[in-house]
């Protein structure tokens, strides 16, 4: 009897009064939770299609959320209500689409259909200048300096610069497929948006009143570090794109390169995306001046290199500071495994994503520490003699 109770009591010590083999015991009930439910996902479907209809209108209206709220909180604290303030902005963003669509989007197609159909014959130009190229004196020099195989380099180009112009042609091809979705994404945006205006600071209450009393101080402040972080990354981001499009179209309209609205738009768009979108802007770009004449690529290239200096020196630095604190290598890490699950949607939004869920994991690490006994010793260390 004394034994069995020597054995209760030992049980009780090492594994009931141990938090870290509790902590180890959730982990493994999680993870038989998350087994089982991958095991009957079927039943979760209408959930998935749910989510895949409302999820891009929602990213949109809180991307167009986290623009206007700010107005609209100005207009509030001058007297007007939000629901007229509200009505006033969808006014006037009426307005100015009626501008562009009036004004620019004719003259945007005109560039955008004549650039999608001659982008093939640029890539039998550039096929032909290398050609030409290959055939030439000063390449037969280097041949012999670096013993190169004239052949077998010319099919690795050809092979590469095709494959390239492919992917690219397909990439514009899914992109028109997708307008079908953003048509219907759009449409619904102002409903969204209108309810997220009106409504959007009682949701954070709103959820956490279904949190227990001693969470919700907590879960605010964490709620308000995330509000933060995704507020100052869409807004940042956004207008930097937007000097970078226009220090671009200025400066492809000073050299006078084809097609420069469009490919300006293009390097605001990519844009968004940190590190990665110069690199995927330019090439279009490139191909265009290359075409030209090479003088007009080495124009190209010094225009580009001027905008992304100032844009890294005087833009990024004043608008976007240093908010996300997130090293280049981790954003560069995390762009390229969110594309490679999520593709274009994880690209765009990794960063963001990402941002949220530091924060939720130095605050759940946090609580951890102080609610854990493994580092009381560490704790003790550090105190004073």
């Amino acid at each position: 009897m004394e034994n069995a109770k020597t054995g209760t009591e030992r049980f009780k010590r090492f594994i009931l009064n141990n938090k870290f083999v509790l902590f180890l015991l959730v982990l493994l009930l999680v993870g038989l939770n998350i087994m089982v439910l991958t095991k009957i996902s079927y039943i979760f479907t209408p959930v998935t299609v749910l989510l895949k209809t409302l999820l891009l209108p929602v990213i949109l209206a809180g991307i167009a959320y986290y623009l206007l709220n700010p107005i609209v909180d100005y207009l509030d604290s001058k007297g007007v209500k939000r629901v007229y303030s509200i009505i006033l902005l969808f006014l006037l963003g009426a307005g100015l689409v009626t501008v562009v669509l009036v004004a620019v989007i004719p003259f945007l197609n005109e560039q955008a259909v004549s650039f999608v159909n001659n982008f093939p014959k640029y890539g039998d130009q550039l096929r032909r200048n290398f050609e030409d190229f290959m055939g030439s004196a000063g390449f037969l020099q280097i041949q012999e300096w670096f013993n190169l195989n004239p052949e077998e380099l010319t099919g690795n180009i050809t092979e590469q610069a095709t494959s390239l112009l492919n992917g690219t042609l397909s990439s514009l091809g899914s992109l028109v497929g997708a307008l079908k979705e953003v048509i219907l994404a759009i449409v619904t945006l102002p409903f969204i948006l209108f309810y997220m205006l009106k409504d959007g600071k009682q949701l954070p209450q709103f959820i956490v009143g279904y949190l227990p009393n001693k969470l919700q101080p907590q879960t605010k402040r964490i709620m308000a570090e995330m509000n933060g972080q995704i507020s100052s990354y869409i807004r940042g981001q956004i207008i930097v794109s937007f000097c970078i499009g226009m220090l671009l179209y200025i400066g492809y309209l000073v050299i006078g390169l084809e097609y420069s609205l469009v490919l300006a738009l293009v390097a605001a768009c990519t844009s968004v995306i940190p590190y990665l979108g110069p690199a995927i802007a330019i090439t279009p770009a490139l191909v265009v001046a290359l075409v030209t004449s090479p003088v007009m690529l080495l124009k190209m290239v010094v225009i580009w290199t001027i905008v992304q200096l100032i844009e890294g020196k005087f833009i990024s630095p004043q608008i976007m500071g240093k908010s996300l604190q997130i090293h280049p290598i981790t954003i560069i890490f995390v762009i390229l495994t969110a594309g490679n699950l999520f593709g274009l949607a994880g690209i765009v939004l990794a960063v963001p994503g990402y941002a949220v869920l530091k924060v939720i994991a130095i605050h759940s690490y946090e609580w951890f520490r102080s609610h854990s006994s493994l580092y009381e010793e560490e704790q003790r260390d550090k105190q004073p003699l």
